[in-house]
């Protein structure tokens, strides 16, 4: 929904430069200048202030009957607006209403196409769009970004676009990455003077998803994958990975009088704003659900990264209704919303609507429903999407809150349709849907707010495996893979260790960082639904800890980042109604930070905090519980260890 006052000014502009005619769009503050060349191909050049960001970018869209939008131009018209409006948010997850505010223009050319760019305070976006008859077929589309004036690379490298899209960052220098590796998005490049240049895409239906890749010295380029014709079960886990067997030789069959998918550039002067800014969420589809008050965010007691492992019981724990049921009381205890049953619970993992003989669904859902706790299935996508109907009846047949669904790992045509399919019918029986093995957040979350997460992040289901996941990663995917949207990262790690302390444990799992630098996740990561990973027997003991985290929301009706640099530091202040909350984590090497309080309203505060122990540069775990008195006027003081943390809620006395 849109509130507030909307400004839209029409005007007609034919602006003529001495390489052709040239349309130039400055951002609403006027920092921002995107000039349009339209000669004979559509060019551009981006600057922000006196600095020269991109130069040269040169989008083009080619169809399989040869004609190539973007290329040979012919401009009909060019107009400009400029928008100002407030747009209401049906699930906030970074702010309940977000001002829209941008300068665009809509540049028609001969051949039924159009070209419209878009131009923020934070950003600028591009995108095609189209008014042709029936079906048409895109070959490929294009787009060569010029990385002279890009100094360093944030490049989460794929080696197939069959893909979790869960990778670490490559920090580099562009001209140092191999031609030919590619990446997934986002991708985020420094300039020399340190703005950050954030690129993905908005707005993404009815047409694959898309990867950066090194084409040349000094150029990167726009791919995505082909329409999938046939695909085989892969032998070595035939139920979840797919080999692809054949490809057509295009990108998309789709309805020739449509708009594309926005290409997206985050360009800001701090890091933290690529935490506070919206601009995915402002370019794509409003709410297409006419009732969203069933749709219910909260916390979530996860299983399948704790294995399970509970103690101090007399029952087996395992796959089971009792074990369930201990799940359930935890969850209740502490106020949290779900549970989830992960992979396990039903007959098979390709039969879903049956469920293992150990475990009594409709006597979980009914004991949970006596206690406030929801239940949300774990479901691969394949055998979901054999019978969608029959199963999302079943499951709301039985009393189902939502389902995770898992290992789509594409980010083809069909895929990308079969996200939204989900969404929309998962929504006509009211479950909520989190994507796992899943492509970054789209846009689709605005269309469908019961889409309530994603994936498509290396998570701290990692650490049961690897040594990957370390503080410094963790400063890493807010700025960069958050900027999209929310990610399920499942923090909540009650075992914590320095990286020289830490260990692989598959089934005991720990964390690298100090216990504070996990209880601020709750607060820094973004995700309407949010895990609570660890065993609730390892959360019984440690209650003071528990207490805390289960009491800060995961919906923001305001987010605000106090400081913060990319893989080093961030500290963030989000506020749900009267109510702050303050989060700090740090990377490498102790730290203190002075935040300013100025955006508290006037009066005084009482701030309930946990902050690293005296030990915690030794013993991970070692926190101390606090309180302070906090005034808007008087900057506050916190010290962070290595790998540290600092969280607070903040009440106004």
């Amino acid at each position: 929904m849109k509130k507030g006052i909307c400004l839209i000014f029409l005007t007609c502009i034919t602006m003529h430069h001495s390489n052709g005619q040239a349309i130039e769009i400055a951002s609403p503050d006027g920092s921002l200048k995107v000039n349009v060349l339209t000669n004979k191909n559509i060019e551009i050049n981006v600057s922000k202030g006196h600095q020269t960001i991109i130069e040269g970018l040169r989008p083009a869209m080619q169809l399989v009957d040869g004609r190539v939008m973007g290329q040979n131009i012919k401009l009909r018209t060019a107009t400009t607006n400029k928008v100002d409006q407030l747009l209401d948010v049906a699930v906030p997850s970074r702010a309940s209403a977000i001002r829209d505010r941008y300068n665009e223009a809509n540049i028609k050319f001969r051949g039924k196409y159009s070209f419209q760019v878009r131009v923020f305070d934070e950003g600028w976006a591009y995108r095609f769009a189209t008014d042709m008859p029936d079906e048409i077929l895109i070959h490929r589309e294009s787009m060569n970004l010029n990385t002279e004036h890009l100094d360093t690379v944030y490049f989460p490298k794929e080696s197939s676009m069959i893909s979790h899209y869960e990778r670490s960052y490559l920090h580099i220098q562009p001209n140092n990455l191999k031609e030919g590796s590619f990446a997934s998005l986002p991708v985020l490049f420094k300039t020399n003077s340190n703005v950050s240049v954030l690129f993905t895409e908005a707005d993404l239906y009815d047409y694959p998803g898309s990867f950066l890749t090194k084409s040349s010295a000094k150029t990167m380029e726009l791919i995505q994958p082909k329409v999938v014709l046939s695909a085989i079960p892969n032998p070595d886990s035939p139920d979840r990975n797919e080999k692809i067997q054949e490809q057509a030789t295009y990108v998309a069959r789709t309805n020739g009088s449509r708009t594309f998918p926005w290409r997206v550039f985050i360009i800001v002067d701090h890091d933290g704003e690529l935490i506070s800014q919206n601009l995915v969420y402002q370019l794509s589809r409003e709410n297409q659900l006419e009732d969203t008050g069933w749709i219910k965010p909260g916390k979530v007691a996860w299983d399948w990264w704790n294995a399970l492992n509970i103690d101090g019981v007399d029952f087996k724990s395992g796959i089971n209704t009792v074990t369930y049921k201990y799940y359930i009381d935890f969850a209740a205890a502490f106020k949290l919303d779900y549970i989830i049953l992960d992979e396990g619970w039903a007959a098979s993992t390709t039969d879903i609507i049956h469920t293992n003989p150990d475990i009594d669904i409709k006597e979980l859902v009914s004991y949970g429903a006596g206690k406030n706790v929801g239940v949300i299935l774990w479901t691969l996508w394949k055998p979901l999407d054999k019978a969608m109907e029959e199963v999302m009846d079943t499951y709301q047949n039985w009393g189902i809150k939502g389902i995770k669904v898992d290992f789509m790992q594409r980010t083809d045509q069909y895929m990308v349709n079969y996200y939204e399919r989900v969404v929309r019918e998962a929504a006509r029986h009211h479950l909520l849907v989190d994507f796992h093995g899943a492509f970054k957040p789209a846009g689709l979350r605005r269309s469908y707010p019961n889409l309530v997460n994603y994936e498509g992040v290396k998570g701290l289901e990692h650490s049961k495996w690897s040594k990957d996941i370390t503080p410094t990663h963790d400063l890493e995917i807010p700025f960069i893979r958050m900027a999209a949207g929310p990610m399920d990262f499942t923090p909540g790690a009650m075992d914590n260790a320095h990286e020289s302390n830490f260990s692989i444990r598959f089934s005991r799992p720990m964390a690298m960082g100090t216990r504070c630098h996990q209880m601020a996740m709750y607060v820094v990561y973004e995700a309407p639904l949010q895990m609570l990973a660890d065993s609730p027997s390892n959360y019984y003991r440690e209650k003071e800890c528990t207490g805390f985290i289960s009491n800060i929301p995961t919906s923001w009706d305001e987010t605000r980042v106090l400081d913060g640099r990319v893989g080093q530091y961030v500290a963030v202040a989000r506020r749900q109604g009267d109510t702050w909350y303050i989060g700090a984590m740090n990377g490498k090497g102790s730290r203190k930070l002075h935040l300013d309080l100025g955006f508290l309203p006037e009066g005084t505060y009482d701030a309930n905090i946990f902050q690293d122990g005296i030990n915690a540069e030794t013993i991970a775990r070692d926190y101390k519980h606090a309180q302070q008195t906090l005034h808007p006027s008087s900057p506050l003081e916190i010290k962070m260890a290595s790998g540290g943390g600092w969280v607070a809620i903040v009440t106004k006395r």
